[in-house]
């Protein structure tokens, strides 16, 4: 099934909530450290609610382990400079949707190590969503063209 990775997330409410959306759509969460907070932060806890105990986390030490152990799944990169719309993507059952910082997405060798990019059309003159939110709306459009229970 489709997972999510949060590749180094610096804000615990933004982390908390896509653990609590990975929780609610049945769908495991890597967080590849180190992230910008403590994990178990008041604002992580009370973002997550209850729900990050229900959640399937991976902790994962670092890029470099997180894509030796899913290095032979297709890894898909949600940033604002890809072209590729993620509507117009064709998500396969046992993608890892990868998103990145909220303050610097991800670095270059992760983004040229990442065969597929894909992006949310935005209205000029805006920069970015919120990291959860981004990772709220792909996930639901991956799910939408994998899976039967989203049809």
């Amino acid at each position: 099934m489709i997972e999510i990775a949060l590749y180094q997330p610096d804000i615990a409410q933004n982390a908390a909530t896509s653990v609590r959306l990975a929780a609610c759509l049945g769908v495991t969460i890597h967080i590849i450290e180190p992230a910008g907070f403590v994990w178990n932060t008041r604002d992580f806890r009370r973002a997550g609610m209850d729900y990050i105990d229900q959640a399937n986390i991976v902790r994962q030490p670092n890029w470099e382990t997180f894509m030796s152990v899913m290095s032979a799944r297709r890894i898909v990169l949600a940033t604002t400079q890809a072209e590729m719309a993620y509507t117009g993507f064709g998500f396969q059952a046992d993608d890892i949707l990868l998103v990145g910082r909220e303050s610097a997405g991800v670095p270059d060798h992760v983004r040229d190590g990442v065969t597929h990019h894909i992006s949310i059309p935005m209205q000029s003159g805006t920069r970015s969503l919120n990291v959860a939110v981004a990772t709220a709306m792909i996930t639901g459009e991956a799910l939408r063209q994998t899976c039967l229970l989203y049809t």
